[in-house]
């Protein structure tokens, strides 16, 4: 067992820890994950909005409450959705302005012009012009991928002609703003040049406009990216990056982010027509079911460390309890360690994908509600799962059936960690013991 454990370390260590960490340093990774992380507030807002519209009573309850606000959201249901189209109704323009300026920011472009030069990009292939009208279909979660590649293209070509020195210098007596507005001149010509006849020319090729183009070819990806295979692949590399100590949950985030904000419009485009949600795997899946405490589900873990005889785990179920409620297990992760510590392999990996599978089980046998709205990922698991699905309370008992099953997995290893330190402990006491002052003089 230790050999095969070694083994696994050493493939780690030579194979994985290297191409972890050039993925998390790659500077379109890291743009992509800073783009939606400053979109964040924007949709956490209008999912939020989304909920106070969609109120989780029945339509024909009869209870006052319920019935006020049931009535007051379909008086003034126009007005109401306006924040909601404003904010997750366009969440691509915060996306792409988000990946520009800090894509822009590692060339040291100006973010902020950068930022708008790429939602520019954005918007010549996302909203054709007909009858008067620009078209806004892609503005939400259809248009994610097109974001993100037009931001990535707009800011590597800003950056390239600025290498070559293609741009309009002022004199140093013109003001700033002023000589940052005809620096990006030639770049604005370029991307207008180049963008907008790409589109009509794949528009004439395909009957279909970039965004439409780009969402027909990753149509299976997209799909692919909702089942229960994906949802354990990206629970094992996270947890297998963690106990490398890797921060894994940046890297299969900033991988699935697009996937589950288009399937997060999909659901609330659902849920606004009143027809059924078709995708379950979403961030507050993954949030409040399988990441219950922070990576590994560990918030179980600090209640059984509170319990222990040792004084350590005590000390670190103590330290790491109020934190693991809002999602932050660090003190639990590097205190008890659960980082590379063979010990604790099996647990902290398979914890969350046994809680993915009973949670997605009960997902699509209708036991439990699905995720309809984003809450921060720092929101307690239970609270976070109800809120996530328009408060329901389906997803309280899944968490706290997680979280109980969590439990009786970690508790025999916590034990056997526990017999381990007692034993340490008791050695380091009588080594003390010996060593001091009079220790072994025998009284006359």
């Amino acid at each position: 067992m230790s050999s095969l454990y070694q083994g696994l370390i050493n493939v780690i260590e030579r194979k994985i820890t290297p191409l972890a960490g050039a993925v998390g340093q790659q500077r379109h990774v890291i743009a992509i994950r800073d783009g939606f992380v400053a979109a964040l507030p924007f949709m956490i807002i209008g999912s939020f909005m989304l909920v106070f519209i969609f109120p989780p009573f029945a339509a024909d309850s009869q209870w006052a409450f319920a019935r006020g606000w049931l009535d007051f959201s379909l008086r003034h249901r126009d007005q109401l959705m306006l924040p909601y189209y404003l904010s997750m109704g366009v969440m691509t323009f915060f996306i792409s302005t988000g990946i520009g300026a800090s894509l822009g920011r590692h060339y040291k472009l100006e973010p902020v012009m950068t930022g708008l030069l790429a939602l520019m990009g954005f918007l010549l292939v996302a909203a054709p012009y007909h009858d008067g009208h620009i078209a806004t279909d892609y503005f939400s979660g259809q248009g994610i991928f097109t974001a993100i590649l037009t931001a990535i293209y707009t800011t590597e070509v800003y950056a390239l002609l600025k290498r070559k020195n293609i741009t309009i210098r002022l004199p140093k007596e013109v003001p700033t703003g002023v000589a940052r507005s005809f620096e990006i001149l030639i770049p604005v010509i370029v991307i207008v040049a180049t963008l907008h006849p790409l589109n009509l020319l794949v528009a004439s090729w395909t009957g279909m406009i970039i965004p439409e183009a780009i969402m027909h070819l990753l149509q299976p990806l997209v799909s692919a990216s909702d089942t229960l295979p994906a949802v354990l692949l990206s629970v094992l590399i996270c947890q297998i990056l963690w106990f490398a100590g890797i921060h894994g949950a940046l890297i299969v985030t900033g991988i699935m982010n697009p996937f589950w904000l288009t399937n997060l419009a999909a659901n609330q485009a659902a849920l606004e027509a009143g027809q059924t949600l078709p995708h379950t795997y979403l961030m507050g899946f993954w949030d409040f079911y399988l990441l219950i405490g922070g990576v590994g589900s560990t918030l179980p873990l600090a209640f059984l460390l509170l319990k222990s005889r040792a004084a350590h785990l005590r000390t670190i179920g103590k330290m790491g309890i109020v934190p693991s409620f809002f999602n932050i297990n660090e003190p639990i992760l590097f205190g008890m360690p659960i980082i590379m510590n063979p010990l604790f392999f099996l647990p902290f990996i398979l914890v969350p994908m046994i809680n993915a599978v009973f949670a997605w089980t009960a997902t699509k046998l209708g036991w439990v509600a699905q995720v309809v709205s984003m809450a921060p990922w720092t929101t307690p698991a239970p609270i976070g799962a109800s809120w996530a699905a328009n408060w329901a309370f389906s997803p309280v008992i899944m968490c706290l059936f997680c979280m109980m099953l969590s439990a009786l997995i970690y508790l025999p290893f916590v034990k056997a960690w526990e017999r381990s330190l007692l034993r340490q402990e008791q050695e380091a006491q009588a080594q003390q013991a010996a060593a001091a002052p009079g220790a072994g003089l025998q009284t006359p």
